[in-house]
């Protein structure tokens, strides 16, 4: 690989890629599903945005901002009503799609709409799309788009540097053979799957030093599979495993205050049937949770402390470079405000049909 000075200098003037005051729009998520119980309704502040959450009682997930347009008392002391949300300080009522349809001192309610926020449902988290129409769906890992998960969410973490360096970690080939001491040499094809979505696949064989490899093999002697699908450069899916037999971990993370970042490690599997089925998902769960702790434990110790800046890049960090033009080329948000960054004299884009997720507070 030729590294040109225009590559290099291209990667040095980021505009969104360890920016503190940018991120993409897409899907984040905001708290797991089982934290937030039918007629609950509860405070949340994401990527910098005051919000507020609530699960009415046909069990869909709603979410406002945070302020009343009345007064600006925080709906969070307010009262869950039906499907409805009531406002602590005068009672105004607002239903599912931010409407006032009650106030107790006016027969008929003036025509007031709340901002609300696209949600869904998926993984055992709650989703919040960042825009006004969603444009892509729920992240999900390619090879079970169409196929139900078992999931086990495994840790909640906060480090100190940007969400897109934590992103680059599970390609940075190199750090495998230094931090992690993996004698193996990995190149990775890229794959674009639209837009907000990428895949890097190892095209190399595994060797069998990793323990996990050493268990696999005593049953699988082929190649196994090493691949990372990144969603909105703040959620990768790695998988890994023989052909019959793949194991998925998502780290999904958010932008937090002062740069720094904010996530959640998921562990899944192919929901598979039986009670046989049952328990070798529970095995495979907790194989992934020991590999997950493994490679998190050393790479959390550099990423407390790294100050990000690829002043010298080699051979080796080629898809690192592919990644940041990834995450430059989508659209950006401003961190608190969640507004686009536009030049003057561009033209705002159409807006795109919306995308219908099957799957969205059925």
């Amino acid at each position: 690989m030729n590294l040109n000075s225009q590559t290099f200098s291209s990667i040095r003037k980021t505009k969104i890629f360890n920016n503190p005051e940018r991120f993409i729009e897409g899907w984040y998520w905001v708290i797991p599903s089982q934290n937030l119980r039918v007629g609950e309704v509860k405070p949340v502040t994401i990527l910098g945005r005051e919000l507020v959450i609530y699960r009415g009682k046909d069990k869909r997930v709603v979410i406002f901002d945070a302020y009343c347009p009345h007064m600006g008392a925080h709906f969070a002391e307010g009262k869950v009503e039906g499907n409805a949300l009531r406002c602590f300080f005068h009672h105004w009522k607002f239903d599912a799609e931010g409407m006032c349809i009650d106030i107790p001192c006016l027969d008929v309610p003036p025509s007031v709409k709340l901002q609300t926020w696209p949600t869904a449902e998926k993984y055992g988290m709650i989703w919040v799309w960042t825009g006004e129409i969603p444009q892509q769906p729920l992240p999900f890992v390619p090879e079970l788009e169409q196929k139900e998960c078992d999931v086990a969410i495994h840790s909640h973490f906060l480090l100190n540097c940007h969400p897109n360096v934590v992103m680059i970690n599970a390609i940075d080939a190199q750090h495998l053979n230094t931090v992690h001491k993996l004698p193996l040499e990995i190149i990775f094809e890229r794959h674009e799957l639209n837009e907000n979505a990428i895949i890097f696949s190892n095209t190399t064989p595994i060797k069998d030093n990793f323990f996990l490899i050493k268990l696999i093999r005593l049953f699988y002697k082929n190649v196994i599979t090493y691949s990372i699908c990144y969603w909105y450069g703040s959620i990768g899916i790695v998988t890994l495993g023989p052909d019959f037999f793949h194991v998925h971990m998502m780290v999904a993370v958010r932008l937090y205050e002062g740069g720094k970042t904010e996530g959640q490690v998921l562990l899944m599997t192919k929901k598979r049937k039986g009670v046989f089925g049952w328990l070798c998902n529970r095995v495979v769960l907790w194989l992934t949770k020991i590999a997950a702790k493994y490679f998190l434990m050393g790479d959390i110790k550099i990423l407390q402390t790294i100050q990000f800046d690829l002043k010298t890049p080699i051979k080796a960090d080629y898809s690192i470079m592919q990644f940041i033009n990834h995450v430059e080329k989508q659209q950006s948000l401003m961190w608190g405000t969640w507004q686009e960054m536009r030049s003057r004299n561009v033209e705002s884009k159409p807006k795109r049909e919306r995308w219908e997720d099957t799957m969205s507070n059925d």
